[in-house]
């Protein structure tokens, strides 16, 4: 096995995706193993390699890591996108939570039934307009770059993430944001972002009815 963390799940975004843009956002290449089938899953779990029984699952520097607010904080303090201190930590972990509420809903989206789809499509809308994305409109508006400390970290990451993941379903969101309209600009064209944006990078496309398919018969007894 090379040096390169190893990213095992399914070939979607699903929980691993955040991990992804960090580790790429980061520099680092990654490996990845995709689950098929319900056995490859059973097989983990028998061979203990999953500590709760659930991916995502990310082997790095001798670790086999589960739960994805532990892998991602330690990518992110490995390579430096976790703040200079206790504050700046905590002042990213916020951030991180609240995105994560809203990626969420984008997140159990395709799995919910037809008939609710446009009802979550509001939600989403209303909570990204209303709730999440005026709190970085605000933290920008003071003449920052990015979100923390005036330097690069995991929460812009996240943020720049859940803006495209937005966007995807609700292409004016950012309509009455300049300084995400601005952020997401900047953020874009940052050399290891702007590479993993291009087509052929592990960046893996919005679920399809392929992907549902896949994750209900590996995960759902």
């Amino acid at each position: 096995m090379s040096g390169k963390p190893r990213l095992t799940y399914c070939n979607g975004r699903g929980r691993m995706e955040p991990v992804r843009w960090l580790l790429a956002a980061a520099g680092v290449e990654f490996e990845e193993v995709f689950l098929e089938t319900r056995e490859q899953y059973e097989k983990l779990i028998k061979d203990g390699v999953l500590m709760f029984q659930q991916v995502p699952l990310v082997e790095i520097d001798g670790m086999k890591m589960v739960q994805t607010r532990a892998i991602l904080s330690y990518i992110a303090g490995k390579y430096n996108l976790y703040g200079k201190d206790l504050k700046e930590r905590a002042l990213i972990d916020m951030y991180v939570e609240g995105i994560t509420d809203l990626m969420q809903m984008i997140l159990v989206f395709p799995f919910s039934p037809p008939e609710a789809k446009e009802k979550n499509l509001d939600s989403i809308k209303d909570r990204a307009i209303n709730r999440y994305f005026p709190v970085f409109e605000k933290v920008l508006k003071h003449g920052q770059d990015f979100l923390v400390g005036n330097k690069f970290s995991w929460a812009d990451v996240q943020l720049i993430e859940a803006i495209l993941a937005v966007e995807e379903k609700i292409p004016a969101v950012l309509s009455g944001f300049p300084q995400l309209q601005a952020f997401k600009v900047r953020m874009s064209n940052m050399p290891a972002i702007k590479k993993f944006l291009q087509p052929g990078s592990p960046r893996k496309p919005p679920p399809d009815e392929c992907y549902i398919e896949t994750v209900l018969k590996i995960f759902k007894k």
